[in-house]
């Protein structure tokens, strides 16, 4: 069975940090790109980042370029989200997915974790 778990989310005041991390299983890592995505009440869906496993290439979106880190521990299928210097437009649930590449329709996706950030 595919999952994918994240976890890592919370409550942290304009200016901190949180780590998500995406646990995938029951498929092969290596040969997926994992994105992270969220969405915030009343607004669509936005990519927030991606890598592909295979070569660890990274992509941000503009509103998190500088703050945001991904990364990748293929031996342990899992898959980071570093958060710094977060601020209270970052609210909102993050979900993890794994596709093919990055921005090719997604496959698998995770259930969500709320990140809310207080000003």
């Amino acid at each position: 069975e595919v999952q994918l778990v994240e976890s890592g989310g919370g409550l942290v005041q304009a200016g901190g940090s949180l780590r998500l991390s995406c646990a995938a299983s029951g498929f092969t890592f290596d040969d997926y790109a994992i994105g992270w995505f969220r969405q915030a009440p009343g607004k669509e869906r936005e990519g927030v980042s991606c890598i592909t496993s295979s070569d660890g290439r990274t992509y941000y979106a503009d509103s998190v370029k500088g703050r945001f880190t991904i990364s990748s521990d293929n031996a342990k299928n899992t898959m980071l989200l570093q958060m710094n210097s977060l601020k209270p437009e970052d609210t909102a649930v993050y979900y993890c997915a794994a596709g093919l590449g990055c921005g090719v329709a997604y496959n698998y996706w995770g259930q969500g974790t709320q990140v809310t950030v207080s000003s």
